[in-house]
């Protein structure tokens, strides 16, 4: 894949290869990202940051990634605070936007949404998430902390036994994740949901076409003895009514007693959040918030390094990035 000037629209566009390089560069960014070092290497650089559906971490994360790396944020947020509420079209907004921005990140509510503006810029847009369909910049970042975990206990992505529980209809984290999945080999994958939110079918057969072994189950208990349990929440705002989600809410509650009743003892625990901890949900009790194997900020982390990993290289300065270090004045390591 080259990556230089190119939009990042779907995980479609990745091969193993391309991965490793994501994943290569995203390690060199920890001294970045943990504030160690500075780099201007995008001095200069706008990006533009478009978030027309409610997010916190992945638009910070995409501005926190950009300023990082030297770079400037510009960030418009709901439907309602820009011209699309006035009717003007994707691509008439991707054309004016992109002549302000060096490179774009874009959230939108309606699945192929963000493909369609890609259309119109002049710069690389990235996907920050289109309605149900797909989150690539979520999916990768999944798959890298995936690996660093299981790397801890001398495990690999080919072989495991990942469970994916919860919201898999509307889960668009699990469906790119998925998606991934089905370039790695021999994986086992336990999908634990209520029947009417069950992995989408077209997924159930990519990842069955690429050889992996598929347990269904719409019961929590006897199916978490995985290397990786990726926690899902109802995704409220894909259901006609607050009512209809709710009749859902609460079913796969996760635990301290439930993990150490049916988790192996290094099993890590995933989610993408936000967590809904609202008592009628609480699909992961902050009981665990102290077991060393919930992973869910470490994989928040990671979603910097990432991101930073995939602007450097479709602005294409992946290679020069430590020509342009400097110190952090206030930074100390004590």
């Amino acid at each position: 894949m080259s990556f230089k000037g190119q939009h990042i629209l779907s995980v479609k566009q990745f091969d193993r290869d391309s991965i490793t390089r994501v994943f290569d560069i995203a390690r060199q960014m920890a001294p970045y990202a943990g504030r160690k070092k500075r780099t201007r290497v995008l001095d200069g650089a706008i990006l533009g940051n478009l978030f027309f559906e409610p997010s916190t971490r992945t638009r910070v994360s995409f501005g926190c990634a950009f300023n990082l790396l030297g770079g400037e944020v510009r960030e418009t947020t709901g439907m309602e605070s820009s011209a699309l509420s006035k009717g003007e079209s994707l691509f008439d907004t991707a054309r004016v936007i992109s002549s302000y921005s060096d490179v774009i990140a874009m959230r939108h509510p309606q699945a192929g949404s963000v493909a369609e503006f890609a259309e119109g810029s002049r710069v690389p847009v990235l996907n920050g998430g289109d309605g149900a369909n797909e989150h690539p910049t979520q999916a990768l970042l999944d798959l890298f902390t995936i690996e660093r975990e299981l790397a801890a206990s001398g495990l690999q992505i080919d072989g495991m036994h990942i469970a994916m529980v919860g919201d898999l209809k509307f889960g668009r984290t699990v469906h790119s994740l998925s998606k991934l999945l089905c370039l790695y080999r021999n994986i086992k994958l336990t999908l634990v949901s209520p029947a009417e939110l069950a992995m989408p079918d077209d997924i159930v057969s990519s990842l069955t076409n690429a050889g992996h072994q598929l347990v269904i189950s719409d019961k929590l208990e006897g199916h978490l003895n995985a290397d990786i349990v990726y926690q899902t929440r109802i995704q409220e705002e894909r259901f006609p009514s607050k009512a209809d989600a709710d009749q859902y809410r609460g079913k796969f509650r996760l635990n301290q007693e439930i993990y150490t009743r049916y988790c192996k003892s290094n099993t890590v625990i995933m989610h993408p959040l936000p967590r809904d901890s609202r008592m009628e949900a609480n699909e992961l009790d902050n009981d665990l918030n102290l077991n060393p194997n919930l992973a869910i900020f470490r994989q928040a982390d990671n979603g910097v390094l990432v991101r930073m990993a995939l602007f450097a290289l479709t602005l294409g300065v992946e290679n020069i990035v430590k020509d342009y270090e400097c110190a952090v004045p206030w930074y100390s390591n004590k």
